[in-house]
């Protein structure tokens, strides 16, 4: 289905409910979308692309509204093939459009496609007149590759923003924030910042600062719904969720073998609850992909780690939700930490090292124990969720 979202501009992406790991990695169990959109005018340019697999539908799309041969204008937001695997076709079609990008977008179309020929490059401030329309555009680098930008329509006060602002999730039956079911997209935004874009918090907090200057009406994504009603409900997202905002919980991520770690981990969440904290989820490291655990991690201030040692580390699935959170750069947490061990300790050493590389605040020292949890132990788990709570109340 082709949807016009402004006068003479259309959604001609697609709903990808075929792929069950985002690049190839991150689940998304409710599909995505790939945006790309059709500005026709005196000059005629599609807005990004969608994944090669999805060709023959797409160029159909995009027929019905406009010869491929009489393109002007492709405009590249970002270069990664699930918005670009349709140019070599685009390019196979109509030899004379314009490719229009950063520099380093150009590079990486040479690489990934052996496109030379027919690329303009453009900077923040740029300008490209279609008639009566003009795009603007401005330079994103790492949101979330370093040649990404966004395309900025005056007249319409439209910002098309590639990765940024996107969500997971296909759309179902509807393209706008005011057609669909919002919060779910919301919380599948954080997942999506978190997994994506998080670690580069820092340049997003950037771009966001240089939007300000910007009336916008509408965010059209490469991922996820279009935001006409409230745009700035994911611009405040975004924001919140990539400046260190977090909500007022904690969540606990945790692995046991044999059951004595959870012994420990039911007694911080009593510990926790006792306070009157409302927001705690508790999560099994061996029963959840990262995605989520780092997903649970990003919403709340508070994050408890616990793990049986395993070959003197900690337990692989919680070893690989400390390289996922490092590679993220999750920061400004207060966090405790607690495990056992049988032989030989390690993990509460290992979840350590990675609090400090990110600078948490532990507020109290690791609870450890060897073998089954004593009463004593039991207890101290009860105080370490107790006082994460209090301090995040604080």
């Amino acid at each position: 289905m082709i949807h016009e979202i402004k006068d003479n501009i259309y959604w001609v992406g697609v709903n990808d409910r075929r792929n069950d790991l985002f690049e190839s990695y991150w689940p998304i169990p409710d599909g995505i979308s790939y945006n790309s959109y059709l500005i026709k005018d005196e000059k005629t340019a599609l807005i990004d692309g969608v994944k090669v697999g999805f060709a023959e539908d797409y160029l159909r799309k995009v027929e019905s509204l406009a010869r491929i041969e009489d393109l002007d204008y492709v405009i590249i937001n970002h270069m990664e093939p699930d918005h670009t695997g349709v140019y070599p076709s685009l390019r196979r079609i109509n030899p004379e459009v314009t490719f229009v990008g950063t520099e380093k977008a150009r590079g990486l179309l040479e690489s990934f496609y052996g496109i030379t020929q027919g690329v303009k490059v453009v900077e923040t401030d740029d300008f490209l007149d279609l008639g009566s329309n003009t795009l603007e555009f401005l330079e994103t680098p790492f949101i979330h590759w370093p040649e990404t930008m966004m395309t900025y329509l005056p007249k319409e006060e439209a910002l098309f923003s590639g990765d940024g602002f996107g969500t997971f999730g296909a759309l179902n039956g509807g393209l706008f924030d005011d057609q669909l079911d919002v919060e779910e997209y919301l919380d599948e935004a954080i997942r999506y910042l978190s997994n994506i874009v998080g670690a580069y918090s820092a340049t997003l907090q950037s771009a966001l600062a240089n939007l300000k200057d910007l009336d916008i009406e509408m965010i059209a994504p490469a991922h996820g719904p279009i935001w006409r009603e409230k745009p700035e409900r994911i611009v405040q997202l975004y924001d919140k969720y990539s400046s260190g905002g977090a909500r007022p919980g904690i969540t606990i991520v945790h692995g046991s073998m044999y059951g004595f770690t959870e012994k420990i981990t039911e007694q911080v969440a009593r510990g926790a609850r006792s306070t009157g904290l409302e927001d705690l989820k508790v999560l099994d490291a061996s029963r959840l992909h990262p995605s989520y655990l780092l997903s649970a991690a990003w919403k709340r201030r508070g994050l408890i780690v616990g793990s049986p040692t395993y070959e003197s580390r900690a337990f692989p699935p919680i070893n690989n939700f400390l390289e996922v959170v490092e590679k993220k750069k999750l920061k400004d947490r207060i966090a405790g930490i607690f495990g056992s061990y049988g032989w030989g300790g390690g993990s509460a050493r290992e979840i350590k090292d990675t609090a400090e590389t990110l600078g948490w605040n532990l507020v109290t020292s690791p609870v450890e124990f060897n073998g089954k949890p004593s009463e004593e132990q039991l207890e101290d788990g009860f105080e370490l969720g107790k006082k994460i709570a209090e301090e995040i109340e604080n």
